[in-house]
């Protein structure tokens, strides 16, 4: 079977997939137009966004068998399309869990903390206690949305801290144990303190976050979102800071970002973004919070796994 890797990965998942049989195939290199003169080669495809694989790409490939995308979401990809014409779809959301649950509980103590704000006055010569006073997170209720890896991996980095965990996911049932309590988003909007996203892209989910959801809060809460950048509405974030309806924000994803996930308006940039920037309120990272070193390996040596498993079975 050949496979063709149209995006970098770690090379452990060409090294086990050529040690089972299949002829993999460097595209990295490749236009859509390369690949499609090669359209009747193609077995396999291994991406993480350089291409939307949209229904208009995906039918001129009469013997593509499977896609795999080292990463967890599948936005990019028309798997409906996949779905009606038996074409198997691999992603590697347990390879980089870890690493979002990491960087969302470093975000979140930042920013409890102000330490973002404080090195900057430092580095400025300006030397200020009291303004930087921080909030301890024991005590505290935090609300997870979306408890799948990524949601069940944040709650487990919080087993640490003496808080309450209230998770809500709206496909999934019967997972609360000791330290997760299975909740409503009514609940959620109750008692939270701390709120963190991890939900895929959807039709349903785009702009989720925005003023009626945040006006439903109880009270201030500190906004995490380390899912995708389009779930969360830039204004009604901007109106909900400015307000102190959000006590701060820490994105790993924006609205604004391309659909490679590789940059952002490189032009005027919308005024709500630009809000953003300028609050010492806000911590803003580049959609690297599954982008550590031990992600890299682990997201292509599960690909290899769920692979290899499959056509193994066929």
């Amino acid at each position: 079977m050949k496979v063709f890797f149209i995006d970098k990965v770690h090379p452990v998942l060409q090294e086990r997939l050529v040690r089972n049989g299949f002829d993999c195939i460097d595209a990295t290199h490749f236009s859509m137009d390369d690949l499609l003169q090669r359209k009747n080669e193609v077995q396999g495809i291994v991406i993480r966004a350089r291409f939307f694989l949209n229904t208009e790409f995906l039918s001129n490939f009469p013997n593509l068998s499977f896609i795999a995308r080292s990463g967890s979401g599948l936005e990019n990809i028309d798997a409906v399309y996949c779905k009606a014409h038996q074409i198997q779809l691999f992603n590697s959301p347990e390879g980089n869990r870890n690493a979002v649950a990491e960087h969302a509980l470093g975000m979140l103590l930042a920013l409890m903390n102000k330490l973002c704000k404080a090195n900057e006055q430092i580095n400025r010569g300006i030397w200020k206690r009291e303004e930087n006073r921080g909030e301890e997170l024991d005590g505290k209720t935090v609300g997870i949305i979306g408890y799948g890896n990524n949601g069940a991996a944040f709650a487990k980095k919080l087993r640490g801290f003496d808080v309450k965990v209230l998770a809500y996911d709206k496909f999934k049932q019967g997972f609360g144990d000791a330290f997760v309590q299975e909740s409503t988003l009514e609940a959620i909007f109750n008692t939270a303190d701390v709120l963190s996203l991890h939900i895929p892209q959807n039709k349903e989910t785009v702009a989720f976050v925005n003023e009626a959801f945040i006006n439903s809060f109880k009270k201030p809460f500190y906004l995490l979102n380390l899912s995708r950048g389009k779930i969360v509405h830039t204004e009604s974030l901007m109106k909900a800071l400015e307000s102190n309806k959000i006590k701060a924000a820490g994105l790993d994803v924006l609205e604004y970002e391309s659909k490679d996930f590789e940059s952002i308006f490189a032009n005027q940039l919308p005024a709500a973004f630009q809000y953003l920037l300028d609050s010492d309120r806000v911590l803003l990272s580049p959609h690297v919070g599954g982008w550590t070193k031990e992600s890299y390996f682990k997201l292509s040596d599960v690909l290899a796994d769920k692979i290899i498993s499959f056509y193994e079975h066929q």
